[in-house]
């Protein structure tokens, strides 16, 4: 039974998978995806929620809405080009080294949908609708890469309606928003367990490090259900200044846990009465994204030219620990985060050059919930700086098209994870290009 003991104990440490529920992509902090908006995306999202020409207002602050006129329909679609590539040592619990390669290139191009609706009535009120991606990522190493024990495939999504509607409190210079969100989540996750490290550390013996590799899959998924409020304030024609709030999200994410265990090591877990462990079931964990606050400042110096910049904090205090509970035996696996609040900053400028062309750039500045003592290869995330440019062609009075790029430069993440039956140390080089186009048409 001491063999037992020790199995039950390490058989949560050893699927480690807690923390894959909180990772993501290089985007935003954590795993917050700003990118809700092509026009956005061109300066850096500086002033978005106070600029009346974009309906992602719907949820950056649906107070804007107000200043549209009659309905507004439009499309955006954000390609994520991120790349991440590890360049660092591991050696296992016996002090050797880890066997495979620096696992590839971890990023991938995605995809970042969203479309937006506005309907104004002439009555000074407006509502609006929303599908957008809040939240999410997509990264997946080399299946026997030397970091496989913390992680080879993340898939999490996040997609979300928003409904939305505004009134003017002052006509012309005061306007309020509420309205409510209804989310998906979606998580797939996977990594490789260190059979041979768990039944040689429980004085098993023919077990060594590196000897029985396993893998452990987790899906799960809930919805859930938020709330935005905004004012936009203008105290002349040109200047304009937003405030937004939305609130935290909380998923009770529900699915199954799916093993594959080496033959050596599934008859040893038989023969000492382990068998229960590591076998498919149903697991679940909550995950809590973040709230946020943003203030937004828009000031139109000419007919053709105007700066705005951006000042946000993102919650993160929801995220303290992820915790894994399994429908079988293995207990509970905890991994602390204690994340805190990070900061956005941005600053941007648009000019119209002339009835068909308008041009806009800008520069963010975004921080990372994470530290180096819980920074793992499910979120090699950093610091990073926004370098935003961007297009609209005016193709007719109603249509028009945007076009913008985006290369965001981290600082480079350094990983130091000492764990039960491994350890690694290195840092992770890359970033991500961002491509934008959208459609909008009003009538």
């Amino acid at each position: 039974m001491q063999h037992a003991h020790s199995i039950t104990r390490l058989s949560a440490l050893a699927l480690g998978i807690a923390g894959a529920l909180a990772m993501g992509q290089v985007q935003a902090s954590g795993f917050q995806l700003k990118e809700n908006s092509v026009k956005g995306l061109g300066s850096a999202f500086a002033g978005a929620g106070v600029k009346t020409g974009d309906s992602s207002v719907v949820v950056n602050n649906p107070a804007t809405m107000t200043q549209f006129e009659g309905t507004t329909v439009q499309a955006d679609a954000t390609m994520i080009d991120l790349n991440y590539e590890y360049t660092g040592d591991g050696w296992d619990a016996l002090g050797r080294p880890l066997t495979g390669g620096d696992g590839g290139n971890a990023g991938d191009f995605t995809p970042i949908p969203a479309f937006s609706v506005v309907h104004k009535f002439d009555n000074g009120t407006a509502v609006g609708a929303m599908v957008s991606a809040p939240f999410g990522l997509a990264t997946k190493y080399d299946n026997d890469w030397m970091g496989r024990y913390s992680a080879v495939e993340s898939d999490v999504r996040v997609v979300e309606l928003a409904l939305t509607g505004a009134v003017d409190i002052i006509p012309d210079h005061l306007s309020v928003g509420v309205g409510l969100t209804f989310s998906q989540a979606d998580v797939t996750l996977s990594k490789a367990v260190d059979f041979g490290a768990a039944l040689g550390g429980a004085g098993v013996p023919g077990f060594l490090p590196q000897g029985a590799d396993g893998f452990a899959e987790i899906q799960g998924d809930d919805t859930g259900m938020g709330w935005i409020a905004g004012v936009n304030f203008r105290p002349n024609d040109k200047l304009s200044i937003g405030l937004n709030h939305r609130s935290e999200v909380k998923y009770d994410l529900r699915g199954d846990a799916d093993w594959t265990v080496p033959a050596p090591a599934r008859a040893t877990f038989d023969a000492i009465g382990m068998g229960p462990l590591f076998q498919d079931g149903g697991a679940g964990a909550k995950l809590t994204t973040p709230a946020m606050t943003t203030v937004d400042v828009n000031y139109q110096f000419t007919d053709r030219f105007s700066m705005a910049a951006t000042y946000a904090e993102t919650s993160w205090e929801s995220l303290q620990e992820v915790r894994v509970e399994f429908d079988n035996p293995d207990p509970d696996s905890v991994e602390p985060f204690e994340w805190d609040t990070t900061r956005f900053s941005s600053i941007g400028a648009e000019y119209v050059l002339n009835d068909a062309w308008t041009v806009r750039a800008g520069y963010a500045y975004d921080e990372t919930p994470t530290t180096y003592a819980h920074r793992t290869p499910r979120l090699p995330d950093e610091d990073r700086q926004w370098y935003s440019i961007g297009a609209t062609w005016n193709f007719s009075d109603s249509l028009e098209f945007n076009i913008a790029y985006t290369r965001l430069e981290p600082d480079t993440p350094y990983i130091g994870i000492d764990g039960s039956s491994y350890t690694l140390d290195g840092a992770f080089d890359g970033g991500a290009d961002l491509y934008g186009v959208s459609a909008q048409y009003r009538f």
